[in-house]
């Protein structure tokens, strides 16, 4: 079946970094357009970024362009997210997601197929 685990989060400084990666099992990655979500406490869960299956095009939440990178490696089944500047309103569960042949723009949870258990970022001020 397909999996998603999400793997880096922790304890972060503001204005430190983090790299979250999501380790895809179960489905042909290179033609599933990857997402990251977050959800705070008492929030919605929130779009960050994705990147499309084919040509590696990207997309940002204005709340974060600049600051995070979203990235992916075919040949490890995996999505990145870089966070740079990193600020205490980013502190949520971080969700990557997956959906086949999907477009850039993919800012919307229904248009997901699957979802990871989500990992935990903290930035202390």
């Amino acid at each position: 079946q397909v999996q998603l685990v999400e793997s880096g989060g922790g304890l972060v400084q503001a204005g430190g970094s983090l790299r979250l990666s999501c380790a895809a099992s179960g489905l042909s990655f290179s033609t599933y357009t990857m997402g990251w979500f977050r959800q705070a406490p008492g929030k919605e869960r929130e779009f960050v970024a994705s990147i499309r299956w084919r040509g590696g095009f990207t997309y940002y939440a204005d709340s974060v362009k600049g600051r995070f990178t979203i990235s992916r490696d075919n040949a490890k089944n995996t999505v990145y997210l870089k966070m740079n500047s990193l600020k205490p309103e980013d502190t949520a569960v971080y969700y990557c997601a997956a959906d086949e042949f999907g477009t850039t723009v993919m800012a919307e949870t229904t248009r997901y197929d699957y979802w990871g258990q989500g990992t935990q970022v903290t930035v202390s001020s």
